[in-house]
């Protein structure tokens, strides 16, 4: 297989080594959101500075730029999409990158995404897309780690003798309100209701309803503010399923609940404004958006 095109340049599996390549302020701000969110396509790195770098292309270039200086890596999983080479590419960071960003005092100690690698780029597809939308509104984003620095807390919520890990835990800040979610990312690997000892959707959504019950959630990040519940589902089915079944729960849980459908289209070939602006459904409610003051 060869390592470069027909005319030289870098590919998926090569790139020449270029040992002078010191990050820019823009190129920083590419690293921190990876840093903060996990992997990140091309296209979401792009829209991260295109307030100040509007040009595609260029931004593309210093992509590949910080890739050839060790910077940036390119994760083998995403080779498995049809005609993955046409795709936009999706960019970690490399032990480097976080060395450099360590030693410069830049580096945080934030919770990216853990579990199957395409589950938790989904995971940071979604945080990422709602802090740039929201940041468009002046609203703003506070990681999980600042969150949990509050009350020195981990993102685990104690369940008896279980613990119930959201994919991921943020706020937004509305300029003096806030809110606070915790997300999960349902792609369909798992059962819908299973009796045996392994984890289903109906076990997931029972999880939540006993935690809420007990404002288990809240108390354990030292929140004062309720902290509710997004879903994101790749599957109508499925979302309808979590939908029938909080049917059964009290109005305050429900309204608890937010869920809204995403297409699989990953990478995605521009960021998706819908999760910050589009209504999330409820179980018998009205729809909410997150973009609601």
């Amino acid at each position: 297989m060869g390592k470069l095109d027909a005319i030289g340049r870098g590919t998926f599996h090569h790139i020449a080594s270029q040992d002078a390549v010191r990050p820019t302020n823009r190129e920083i701000r590419w690293l921190k959101v990876i840093e903060r969110h996990g992997p990140q396509s091309s296209v979401y790195l792009h829209e991260q500075t295109r307030d100040t770098h509007r040009c595609k292309d260029t931004a593309l270039r210093q992509m590949q730029h910080l890739r050839a200086g060790g910077y940036l890596s390119l994760p083998l999983q995403q080779r498995v999409t049809e005609r993955a080479e046409f795709n936009p590419y999706i960019y970690d960071l490399t032990p480097r990158a976080q060395s450099w960003l360590a030693e410069r005092d830049l580096c945080e100690p934030t919770i990216r995404p853990t579990g199957h690698w395409w589950h938790g780029y989904h995971v940071g597809c979604v945080t990422s897309s709602i802090e740039m939308t929201a940041a468009h509104d002046l609203v703003r984003f506070i990681p999980a780690h600042e969150i949990l620095a509050r009350n020195m807390a981990s993102l685990a919520i104690p369940l008896g003798e279980k613990r119930l890990i959201p994919d991921q835990l943020f706020a937004l800040d509305y300029g003096g309100s806030y809110r606070a979610f915790v997300l999960e990312v349902d792609r369909g690997t798992e059962p819908m209701a299973s009796g045996a000892f392994r984890k289903s959707l109906l076990a997931s959504i029972d999880a939540y309803v006993q935690a809420q019950s007990a404002d288990k959630l809240r108390l354990t990040y030292g929140l004062r503010t309720p902290v509710l519940v997004l879903w994101v589902f790749t599957a109508k089915a499925r979302a309808e399923f979590l939908l029938g079944h909080l049917l059964t729960m009290p109005a305050n849980l429900r309204a608890a609940h937010l869920v809204m459908e995403s297409a699989e289209r990953l990478p995605e070939r521009s960021v998706p404004e819908g999760y910050f602006r589009s209504p999330w459904q409820r179980a018998g409610m009205a729809p909410v958006t997150l973009s609601d003051r």
